[in-house]
């Protein structure tokens, strides 16, 4: 009898336990999540033409690097302060990465599929 005391005691200190452990958790954040933030607008398109790239802003762009998915970088360019950018991919790759530096210093990268 004492035996299924001590039972019934030991699953209700232990059944407290978890519940007031579960309610001090954060809740998390109260805004958004990252992805939402991920989706925001762009301040530049990327237009393909087959192996023609064009980077358009809405700022002017500092600085550009674009390197192939094996990790070869054929562009490279500083201070270039120009809205538009456009270039053509001298090789047969499927995606290029790019990293696109904005007036202000604001950094983007993309992943560019190229259509043959």
């Amino acid at each position: 009898m004492m035996y299924l005391t001590v039972r019934k005691i030991a699953a209700i200190a232990a059944f407290t336990c978890i519940a007031s452990f579960s309610l001090a958790q954060d809740p998390g954040p109260k805004t958004k999540s990252t992805v939402a933030e991920k989706n925001l607008i762009k301040p530049f398109r990327i237009l393909t033409n087959g192996q023609r790239i064009t980077i358009q802003s809405n700022k002017n762009i500092n600085n550009i690097i674009v390197w192939t998915a094996s990790g070869n970088r054929f562009i490279e360019q500083a201070s270039l302060q120009a809205p538009s950018y456009n270039f053509i991919i001298p090789s047969k790759e499927k995606y290029v990465f790019m990293m696109l530096q904005l007036e202000g210093g604001k950094r983007y990268t993309e992943k560019i599929g190229v259509h043959e």
